[in-house]
């Protein structure tokens, strides 16, 4: 199965738990069991709380914008270009920060949507 999608056409709908937050779906676990794809737009000031997944690697590539993260025991600051990598039950969260919204493409392996 290979396509090409271009961000600029996705379909981006209200994120079914965080509000301010809104998610495009590229790949998800019906199409692909090991690999979900995902596009999170973050409006400024709304932050995605502490949580962990319990089997799937989180990968988030900041397109757009500038986050703080939290990895490990502490915030880090992170911007475009920035690729996080978080492996199963680490705590992680996203907080957007700055006047732009924050734009991250989000691999989760196995498909976690």
């Amino acid at each position: 199965m290979a396509f090409v999608v271009n961000l600029d056409n996705l379909e981006m709908k209200p994120h079914p738990k965080f509000k301010g937050v809104k998610i495009g779906y590229i790949l998800t676990k019906e199409k692909h069991p090991e690999l979900s794809i995902t596009v999170l737009e973050v409006l400024p000031g709304v932050e995605i709380p502490l949580h962990t997944h319990e089997k799937e690697v989180d990968t988030i590539f900041i397109l757009e914008g500038s986050a703080e993260v939290f990895l490990g025991e502490s915030w880090k600051s992170v911007r475009e270009g920035d690729v996080i990598v978080v492996s199963p039950k680490e705590v992680h969260g996203v907080k957007a920060v700055g006047e732009k919204s924050l734009k991250c493409y989000i691999v989760h392996a196995p498909a976690l949507w």
